[in-house]
């Protein structure tokens, strides 16, 4: 067994809704769509380092869970509103 895969569960689950949330997909190329991928990004970030900043002022917080359930809850109010880039796209198309 590896170190990796004695993470605490918690741990795990923390870590799954920070990359969730500042995974977003890539706008497409109108400027409009670009000036949306950053304002989400960088709300995103935003309540991603508050709640890891609680994570570590309160180092006897019981449970990593509900630090993962809040970002959750975070990203779900705030998702993708604008178009993602799709590689699959031809220039006729748009």
């Amino acid at each position: 067994m590896s170190e990796r895969d004695m993470l605490p569960a918690d741990v795990a689950e923390l870590l799954t809704a920070v990359v969730e949330a500042l995974d977003i997909p890539l706008p497409s190329v109108e400027d409009v769509d670009e000036r949306k991928h950053y304002r989400l990004l960088d709300r995103r970030t935003m309540d991603v380092r508050i709640a890891l900043q609680a994570v570590l002022r309160h180092r006897s917080h019981p449970d990593l869970r509900d630090d993962a359930a809040y970002i959750r809850r975070w990203t779900t109010e705030y998702p993708v509103t604008y178009t993602p880039f799709r590689s699959d796209r031809t220039e006729e198309e748009g």
